[in-house]
């Protein structure tokens, strides 16, 4: 979990942000999420000359999970799912260049979409930055999960706690587990060097989910929407760098 310096570290670390500033792009409603896998792996491929982390991995046959609405995490890609006006879809995504992981997600507002959908991206996304302005050298892993939770909280949600971030770097799930709440001060002391995920998985309604007969699509079990962000963060000397930071997106830190 350590973040080795190295000549391409610049551009690599920009790699995975470009993805998701060509999807800011494309309108995805109409689309299948097959689809959206497809134009994801080309761009990887071509575009990034990079490799998609994810396919192949614990024998996942795709580039990208693709979470709609009540989908909490792991959505299969499909040709007969259909993105539909009002949907809010999680893209997480992952890529591998000269040996490093990077590892993001967002979640998209698809044309008219309810008060409640609105609420709850903007909830999970806000959830994620409160995590983010927790990490620094000598804060506890501890008090990023904590600051996580409070925030849902705060906002009537629910925070998922089957799922969590990690440590990242040469393999995709390193060491430690960054849980998505906690209690301050308890937990990994953090320190300069460190890379990590933060994606806290946030629902309107119960916390409880269940995994669907594919073995992977993970759902709410009371059927309310479920929105995650994510981005890979480095531990700096004086406080946390965002490295999978896309164009134009403010630093809430």
């Amino acid at each position: 979990m350590v973040w080795e310096q190295h000549p391409m570290t610049d551009r690599w670390r920009r790699l995975l942000a470009s993805v998701f500033e060509m999807l800011d792009t494309v309108d995805l409603a109409g689309l299948s999420t097959m689809q959206i896998n497809d134009l994801v792996e080309r761009f990887i491929r071509e575009d990034c000359a990079a490799r998609p982390a994810s396919k192949g991995q614990y024998g996942y046959e795709y580039v990208l999970n693709c979470s709609i609405n009540e989908v909490v995490c792991h959505g299969v890609p499909s040709d007969h799912v259909i993105v539909r006006d009002g949907d809010i879809i999680n893209l997480d995504i992952t890529l591998e260049k000269n040996g490093f992981i990077a590892d993001s997600s967002k979640t998209y507002l698809v044309g008219n979409v309810s008060p409640q959908g609105r609420r709850i991206a903007r909830v999970a996304q806000d959830a994620m930055w409160a995590g983010i302005r927790a990490v620094r050298p000598g804060a506890h892993l501890g008090d990023v999960g904590y600051a996580i939770e409070k925030h849902a909280k705060k906002n009537n949600c629910t925070v998922v706690r089957e799922y969590c971030g990690h440590g990242i770097g040469r393999e995709m799930h390193e060491d430690p587990q960054v849980l998505n709440h906690g209690r301050p001060g308890r937990g990994l002391l953090l320190r300069e060097g460190m890379t990590f995920t933060i994606e806290p998985m946030v629902n309107l309604g119960r916390a409880a989910t269940v995994t669907r007969d594919d073995g992977w699509t993970v759902v709410t079990c009371d059927g309310k929407l479920s929105a995650q962000f994510e981005h890979t963060v480095a531990v700096t000397a004086d406080g946390v760098e965002v490295l999978t930071l896309r164009q134009g997106e403010t630093v809430r830190v």
